[in-house]
């Protein structure tokens, strides 16, 4: 997102000393500290010159309150002065008060809620060309917390009873108070917008917009923060209404391009989407029409395993009928506990010849698989046993009655000639405590 260069909206404005507008008053500001002008030491005489003995010359009273402290000690004493101070978390004595402080900010709040709201604003406008967005935000909220009606209600507590305004005094102060309020709103929208706290950009521009419904700026910044947001459509809408106030508006001509360029990517990445997905449906019927074609079922359980990009498919085109099915493969060794994962296994391919290639296995230390000494089984969807052909292609197998593909993956049983038959009689025992648990 571009930065925003605009000021906020009172930035140069002039003072018409004609209709009697004045700046409010602001606490002068003495060119020396108030001790020295007065002719008192800067600093305390401290213990290092209270012994010095009569035979040596006094020194001038401010040289001695210099003289006595460190460089640290001076330092620490004039960051606790309003005049020389650099951070507010040091500016208390021991006690934790500092009357020079609390005086000057009393300053602040003295005259109607409007002259107290105007000193913040015109310090949060000094901190915005400066680029202090966080210091200006926060001068913003301050004049906005004066004009809210518990500030407005501190002040008059705060001050002494005086004439009563007259109706018109009363209708100034009125107009003058929502007029800074407006601009703390959509001035605090623009240090927010540069913050990145897009959302509350949004509700400082509702704000405004509240209190002056063709605030031109606050639909601008709004815009930029809805766009910041992908919310294209809002974007849009705000960015219209500010033309429909200034249709010559640069600025907003510019964002409105802008919104525009971002409207058309969404709609070429939702076409997009739109078409992966119609492609993903597609390959599903095809591939599902194309297993009833071979007569292979599938089953799905409750919680299948992450197969990651390992899925049955149809190659090489998805969508042909004519393509050949694709099977993850798992070959288990029950008699050791090892397996072996093929990605992919052709419904054409028969099981010695990816075998060729996995055998010798690394830990069949005494080489006793071989395609001569091993036999192949498959269980069936009741929870018995096939015997595999050598020659006899995937496809076909899967075709058999009884056989299931579960969750998608074909699991083949590569056992040893030597031991099947207990393998096999083995199986048949669990099978058989497995039914006496179900009917129990």
């Amino acid at each position: 997102m571009p930065r925003v260069e605009e000021p906020p909206n009172d930035f140069g404005e002039p003072l018409n000393i004609s209709s009697g507008q004045t700046a409010p008053a602001s606490p002068p500001v003495p060119s020396v500290a108030p001790s020295v002008a007065s002719g008192s030491i800067p600093f305390p005489v401290g213990d290092k010159l209270q012994g010095q003995n009569g035979t040596t010359p006094a020194m001038p009273p401010h040289m001695a309150s210099v003289k006595s402290h460190t460089a640290d000690e001076i330092v620490q004493m004039m960051n606790r002065t309003p005049l020389f101070m650099t951070s507010l978390e040091n500016a208390g004595y021991e006690d934790g008060e500092n009357f020079e402080l609390e005086a000057m900010r009393a300053l602040q709040y003295e005259g109607t809620p409007s002259e107290s709201a105007q000193g913040f604003k015109e310090q949060g406008n000094d901190m915005v060309k400066a680029k202090k967005w966080k210091d200006a935000k926060e001068f913003y909220t301050r004049g906005l917390v004066v004009l809210s009606p518990n500030g407005k209600a501190s002040l008059k507590l705060s001050h002494a009873a005086g004439d009563v305004p007259s109706t018109a005094d009363e209708e100034a102060e009125t107009r003058k108070e929502s007029e800074i309020e407006e601009a703390c709103y959509v001035n605090r929208a623009l240090c927010n917008l540069e913050l990145k706290n897009y959302r509350s950009t949004t509700l400082d521009c509702a704000s405004a917009l509240r209190i002056n419904p063709k605030n031109v700026k606050a639909f601008y910044r709004s815009s930029l923060a809805l766009l910041a947001l992908d919310k294209v459509a809002e974007a849009s809408d705000a960015c219209s209404c500010g033309l429909s106030l200034d249709p010559n508006n640069t600025a907003l001509k510019s964002l409105k391009n802008k919104i525009t360029d971002r409207q058309m990517a969404l709609r070429v990445v939702q076409q997009k989407k739109q078409e992966r997905e119609q492609r993903i449906q597609e390959e599903k019927l095809v591939l599902t029409a194309a297993l009833r074609a071979r007569n292979i079922r599938t089953c799905t359980t409750a919680q299948p395993p992450n197969m990651e990009d390992a899925a049955i498919h149809l190659f090489p085109d998805p969508v042909s009928l004519k393509s050949t099915i694709m099977f993850p493969t798992v070959l288990l060794y029950p008699l050791h506990l090892q397996s072996d994962f093929i990605k992919a296994f052709s419904e054409t391919d028969t099981l010695p010849q990816h075998l060729e290639y996995i055998f010798p296995l690394p830990w069949d230390e005494e080489h006793s698989y071989t395609l001569q000494s091993v036999e192949y089984y498959m269980e069936t969807g009741s929870g018995g046993l096939i015997k595999v052909g050598k020659n006899v292609s995937l496809g076909k197998v899967l075709g058999s009655d009884g056989v299931e593909i579960l969750d998608g993956i074909v699991r083949i049983n590569v056992v040893l000639k030597s031991e099947a038959k207990a393998w096999i009689e083995e199986m048949k025992a669990r099978k058989g405590k497995r039914g006496d648990r179900q009917s129990n």
